[in-house]
């Protein structure tokens, strides 16, 4: 039986004249110093199972919207951790997703930072 030419994943099909890695995009200098201070960090993450992660983010984001009166400082902790975790990880994928990827989760990160400072200033 000959083995016949297909879909390879994202590359597309095989034998289409380009290297595996000529989608993936190069990190520029400042990237890749982010990015070389972050392998250690990912390194710990990767080894926690997915659902944790996912657990602690939405327990410190519901943790930060719930804390109001003297607590109220602790929410803007919380709260503030998850915007820094989730600006993070934009500056991390910033490369690697598609421009209308990146206005979304820069949507997300300005929501979290408005957020943040509406806490901090008592209005939430």
């Amino acid at each position: 039986m000959a083995k016949r030419p297909g879909v390879r994943g994202p590359q597309g099909p095989t034998g289409a004249g380009r290297p595996p890695d000529a989608r993936r995009p190069q990190p520029s200098g400042r990237d890749s110093a982010l990015h070389r201070a972050s392998m250690p960090v990912m390194g710990a993450l990767t080894r926690f199972p997915r659902w944790l992660l996912l657990v602690a983010t939405g327990a410190f984001l519901f943790l930060g919207l719930i804390q109001t009166g003297d607590l109220a400082w602790l929410g803007v902790v919380f709260l503030s951790i998850v915007t820094i975790f989730f600006a993070w990880l934009l500056a991390l994928s910033w490369p690697a997703v598609p421009p209308s990827g990146r206005v979304l989760r820069l949507i997300v990160v300005v929501a979290l930072v408005g957020i943040t400072v509406l806490k901090a200033m008592g209005r939430i």
